[in-house]
């Protein structure tokens, strides 16, 4: 199942698809029109049932195979939402939303699962369902929280969900995977140190927050390189440092540290957050001060089922004649959402030689989508093989 010849026959029309959706960036849960957009296609492609508005904005077409004996049910799964960025590509189809851009080719990923949908309606070669998820705020806002939240799972008997991104500096079209842990979790604090301020030229009479607030980033460096076995990825980043006072000549009454903590697995997650806790407090009070720890729970580490991850890379290497070893990446993914509900995996799919996602030149690479698009369509026809008389 090499890649599929229509997809390249069509890849005006779907590269179409996703230049306009560029243009139109839209972010968080605020993908209206995204959604709108999504919405009329996979009606028009002629899925059997299109429900919107699920997970607040997200989309959702299903699709039934020529037989459905089997009552299998696979979800496939692709963000819609762009990033806070003001673009800077100088494209002709750039952003026409100032600080707002697909700056992470959620409108390649939309593009090529329509795609999808398409060929898939038109053919129907599975003996099973597929259901296209179409899901809004995966940048910070969990959005695929909330369309479990809304039942998507249940409602629709999926009982494996795949998911695809595309990389930069992975060579055009191919694609690379890994079982067990694949992105970080993702979590924030805010350490508020409260001392007590004064003239910077009597420090003595002063229990100098800026002080304690040093020692406290020096402190925090120690989770990584001294409490957590190197061989267990975590990420512990000072972020911002602001105090109280603008002037010169005056110690501050608080300083306000603000970060990130990043892990591989739930218990180094678990302990970087206590110890960070632990570290913060206990050396304010060294020095006679006191530190309010705000910890707050990002996404999940993103765990990779292994039969699944097995059949993802199956598949891709049939679409492009192999699929690499992925490495562990510290980035966070609310598609761990949908793996802890169900099993599954996500996959890389190369986007060449462009700048990284996030960054305001990155652009999504349309000679990807015959790739990105086929390897979706093996899935439901692989998973879900249509039986010979």
């Amino acid at each position: 199942m090499p890649i599929k010849n229509s997809f390249a026959e069509r890849l005006p029309e779907i590269a179409g698809w996703r230049r306009h959706l560029h243009e139109n960036p839209e972010i968080l849960f605020e993908v209206h029109k995204t959604a709108a957009f999504v919405e009329e296609r996979l009606r028009a492609f002629g899925c059997d049932e299109v429900v919107t508005g699920l997970g607040r904005t997200g989309v959702v077409g299903v699709i039934k195979g020529k037989t459905d004996t089997k009552g299998a049910v696979i979800g496939l799964r692709a963000d819609m939402d762009a990033l806070p960025i003001h673009e800077e590509t100088g494209l002709p189809y750039a952003s026409k939303t100032p600080g707002a851009m697909h700056a992470c080719g959620h409108d390649g990923h939309t593009a090529m699962l329509l795609g999808a949908a398409q060929y898939l309606c038109d053919t129907r070669q599975f003996n099973g369902m597929v259901v296209v998820i179409f899901q809004p705020a995966e940048e910070g806002g969990g959005g695929g929280r909330e369309m479990c939240a809304d039942g998507l799972m249940d409602r629709f008997g999926i009982q494996e969900v795949y998911g695809m991104h595309n990389w930069p500096g992975v060579p055009m079209g191919t694609f690379a995977i890994r079982a067990g842990s694949f992105f970080a979790s993702t979590d924030q604090f805010k350490i508020v140190i409260k001392g007590r301020g004064g003239h910077a030229a009597k420090p003595h009479d002063t229990v100098d927050p800026i002080v304690m607030s040093a020692q406290i980033v020096t402190a925090l460096q120690t989770i990584a390189s001294r409490n957590v076995d190197p061989v267990d990825q975590v990420v512990v980043s000072v972020t911002s440092i602001e105090s109280s006072s603008t002037a010169f000549n005056v110690i501050p009454q608080h300083v306000t540290i603000k970060g990130t903590v990043r892990a591989m697995t739930k218990e180094t997650r678990k302990f970087a957050e206590e110890r960070l806790t632990a570290l913060a407090r206990t050396t304010a009070l060294a020095f006679g001060g006191e530190a309010e720890v705000n910890y707050f729970h990002g996404y999940p580490v993103m765990v990779n089922h292994p039969e699944q991850t097995e059949f993802a890379a199956h598949v891709a290497t049939k679409v492009s004649g192999g699929c690499a070893e992925a490495p562990m990446i510290m980035g966070g993914e609310d598609f761990a959402y949908m793996l802890e509900e169900r099993p599954g995996a996500y996959i890389l799919v190369g986007n060449g030689d462009t700048a990284m996602v996030h960054h305001p030149e990155y652009n999504f690479n349309d000679e990807v989508i015959p790739a990105g698009s086929s390897w979706w369509v093996g899935l439901a026809e692989e998973r879900m093989p249509i039986e010979q008389a």
